[in-house]
């Protein structure tokens, strides 16, 4: 197993997110003079880090990472773009963070190491499935923790995170709010374990995705107790299926989202085609547009909580 020692760069930066979905501007609260003197191994999918002190720089090449550290009171230096956008997932600033104060650093598929480089993080965030070809390259610039997937294991992606940061009190609080607040948005419809729920991802006019339980979207539902239509209660993050196949994403209740312009294309010309019309979802009034950034690239606490909030929203539309 690697072992890497590095020391932390004492500048603080950031803000403190006050639980799932809401944020109070400011910068991180100074850490106590024992904690800047603390060594501690984290030991992640790529080896073992050594990281002396509290970050405070840190540079997330995921939204699930950026999603963590804003959660955990932090503002990072530098993030990736998803590719598809400039921009950081619009989601963010409904939970108080300006995105002008987090610099690009390339795709989440093309990190820009001279760029990451330059900001001189005293942490990388990242993980195994997106970047496991650069760990060496990035845990040369400043100490570098992966989380080993993605999705569904968010929960301890930000245990990770929380531990690298020096704040896993607070990331235990942060899921314990959760966890709380899911139980009550469950209980809003009565017995949602009776109520199968279809999630529905427009990309491309070729394939359609249905998200199975085994992606972030899908846990959460499961923690709120909601079934799932029988073609997605699958450990995968999803199936594919031809628009000529949409049959297959029927449910008691529908939610779908549309990523991209190639994406909102394809969702205009699905959905308005004699198939999903006649989805029963659809036709009873239970199919609801979601946000993509919200329900499919926060992959985080903030983006959980923020996907309760739509829930509830939807709870109180279906009863009146």
């Amino acid at each position: 197993m690697r072992t890497t020692v590095w020391g932390a760069v004492p500048l603080v930066t950031g803000l403190v997110l006050a639980g799932c979905g809401s944020a109070d501007e400011g910068t991180t609260a100074s850490a106590p003079s024992t904690a800047a003197e603390e060594v501690r191994t984290v030991e992640h999918a790529a080896g073992a880090t050594e990281i002396t002190g509290t970050p405070e720089r840190v540079v997330v090449l995921d939204t699930g990472e950026l999603d963590a550290v804003l959660a955990l009171g932090v503002t990072p230096v530098g993030a990736v773009r998803t590719g598809v956008s400039d921009e950081l997932p619009g989601y963010i600033e409904d939970a108080g963070v300006d995105p002008a104060a987090i610099a690009n650093v390339g795709t989440i598929a093309e990190p820009a190491l001279e760029q990451i480089a330059a900001l001189e993080p005293d942490l990388i965030l990242s993980n195994a499935v997106r970047h496991a070809d650069v760990y060496d390259q990035l845990s040369a610039i400043a100490p570098t923790v992966y989380a080993e997937a993605i999705g569904e294991t968010w929960e301890d992606n930000l245990r990770l995170a929380g531990e690298a940061l020096g704040r896993s009190e607070q990331a235990e609080q942060l899921l314990a709010g959760y966890a709380e607040r899911a139980a009550e948005v469950g209980a809003l419809y009565g017995d949602p374990g009776a109520t199968e729920v279809s999630v529905v991802r427009f990309l491309d006019g070729s394939t359609v995705r249905l998200y199975g339980e085994g992606s972030f979207i899908g846990d959460v539902l499961g923690d709120v107790g909601f079934a799932r239509p029988e073609v997605q209660r699958t450990a995968e993050t999803f199936v594919e299926v031809s628009p000529e196949q949409i049959d297959q994403a029927d449910g008691d209740l529908l939610f779908h989202a549309s990523y991209g312009d190639e994406g909102r294309t394809a969702a205009g010309q699905i959905t308005s085609g004699g198939l999903w019309q006649g989805l029963t979802a659809v036709q009873q009034g239970r199919a609801f547009e979601v946000s993509d950034d919200r329900w499919f690239l926060a992959i985080g606490p903030l983006g959980a909580g923020l996907v309760l909030d739509d829930l509830e929203r939807f709870a109180q539309q279906l009863e009146s």
